[in-house]
């Protein structure tokens, strides 16, 4: 179990119902180039039933701004921050509170600083599994665009020496940036088990969450992978998820010949 504390004295005044559950980095069936097969509401089930506050969905180069499913979340008491995943140059970053217009705009690193200049403390990005070789990792040039992140992300994915998140650990104590724990969950069971905790504030709004994000304490829950975790894995990665992805790329590109057909079945049947 990786659990990092920081700021020790005033973490021991804090008691355990006094810490937000929050995930910041998720994904759900309404990512436009991935293949997720739970929706956003059975993830808001799961987030009550384990006690999330805070949650953002991070769509793959698109905001989640479904106003019901924010709706629906704000009524269970969860704060859902809107956010994506986005590519720049070969690499991933994580932002949250931005909007569709603003995510439209950026093709490069330089594109986001200009952002985070307009946006201040309002917008917080993340760099996500930065020194794994699968994902749109950033890589050794974390170093050269570490002023466009705010924190750096503590992977899910670990155990014993195979273990990347050591350098992200380094990276993020040379430049005084947080750690932050998510499950980067593209199913739902592997949602729930690794997260950031922040103490709860009186209220529970973006600003806050930032703020403490920013300021600390924090406490970071990412145990490590079991044997049936890295099998799960490997079969996900390299077997299930490529063939979901192919027979939706399928899917998409035959979508006439199936309309013809329909079309003609239709017909036949009046």
């Amino acid at each position: 179990m990786i659990v990092v504390e920081t700021k020790r004295k005033i973490m021991s005044k804090i008691d355990n119902e006094d810490w937000l559950k929050v995930d910041l980095h998720i994904h759900t069936l309404d990512d436009p180039k991935d293949v997720i097969d739970y929706s956003a509401h059975q993830l808001l089930e799961r987030a009550k039933q384990l006690g999330f506050g805070v949650l953002a969905i991070t769509l793959h180069d698109a905001v989640f701004d479904r106003t019901e499913v924010f709706a629906d979340a704000a009524a269970m008491g969860i704060l859902l921050i809107p956010a994506a995943e986005v590519r720049l140059q070969g690499a991933d970053a994580i932002l949250l509170n931005v909007t569709a217009s603003e995510v439209a705009g950026l093709k490069n690193f330089e594109d986001l600083r200009q952002l985070r200049g307009r946006r201040g403390m309002s917008i917080f990005t993340i760099a996500p599994h930065p020194f794994y070789v699968l994902g749109g990792s950033i890589g050794p040039r974390l170093l050269e665009e570490i002023d466009c992140f705010d924190a750096i992300e503590l992977c899910h994915f670990h155990k014993g020496l195979l273990n990347p998140n050591r350098r992200a650990a380094k990276v993020a104590a040379q430049f005084g940036k947080p750690l932050i724990a998510t499950s980067d969950a593209h199913q739902l069971h592997a949602f729930g088990r690794h997260y950031t905790s922040i103490p709860r504030s009186t209220a529970l709004t973006i600003e806050n969450v930032f703020a403490a994000l920013r300021q600390g304490p924090l406490r970071l829950t990412s145990p490590p992978a079991s044997m049936v975790d890295l099998a799960s894995a490997i079969y996900w990665i390299f077997l299930a998820h490529p063939f979901k992805l192919r027979r939706s790329q399928h899917r998409h590109r035959t979508p006439s010949t199936h309309s013809r057909g329909s079309s003609l079945e239709s017909k036949s049947q009046t």
